[in-house]
C-alpha cells in the first residue's frame, strides 16, 4: 500500500470511532467499502449493528484488525476483534482516556465543580508560595 502523508487509511479491518447518532463514541470495524462516501461497519463486541455508515460520521483510529477478510460475517468479525484485543488496546490509548475524562467532567454536579475550583485555588496558592519562598532564598 502506498503511504503518503496520511497515517490512517480507509481499509477493511480499520477500527473506527463513531462520532454521531445513537452509537456515538462506540468502536466498530470497517467490513467493506461501499463507495467513496460510505463504508459497511460492524461492531459485534461493542453493540454497533452492521450498517452502511458515511465517513463523515466516522473517525479512523490507529487500530487495525489484522487479516480480516472483506465482507466477513458478524461471527468472523467478532472472532478477529476479540483475538486482537481491540477493546483493551483502545482503552489503553490516550484518546480513549481523554474521552472518558471528558465524560466524567460532563457528569459533574455544580457542587463538584465548586470543590474542584477550590482545590485548584489551594494548589495555585501553594505553588505560588513555594516559588516566592524559593526566589526569596536565592
Amino acid at each position: 500500500m502506498v503511504q503518503g502523508s496520511f497515517k490512517r487509511q480507509v481499509e477493511v479491518g480499520r477500527v473506527v470511532l463513531i462520532n454521531q447518532g445513537a452509537d456515538a463514541n462506540k468502536l466498530a470495524v470497517i467490513v467493506d467499502i461501499v463507495d467513496h462516501k460510505r463504508a459497511l461497519i460492524d461492531g459485534p463486541s461493542t453493540g454497533v449493528a452492521r450498517q452502511a455508515f458515511p465517513y463523515a460520521r466516522l473517525t479512523l483510529t490507529n487500530l487495525v484488525v489484522k487479516g480480516l477478510p472483506r465482507g466477513a460475517g458478524q461471527s468472523v468479525v467478532k472472532k478477529y476483534f476479540e483475538k486482537d484485543q481491540i477493546v483493551s488496546q483502545w482503552e489503553k490509548s490516550a484518546w480513549a482516556q481523554k474521552l472518558k475524562q471528558r465524560q466524567v467532567r460532563a457528569n459533574l454536579s455544580d457542587f463538584d465543580r465548586f470543590k474542584i475550583n477550590k482545590l485548584k485555588n489551594k494548589r495555585a496558592f501553594a505553588v505560588g508560595s513555594a516559588i516566592a519562598k524559593a526566589k526569596k532564598q536565592a
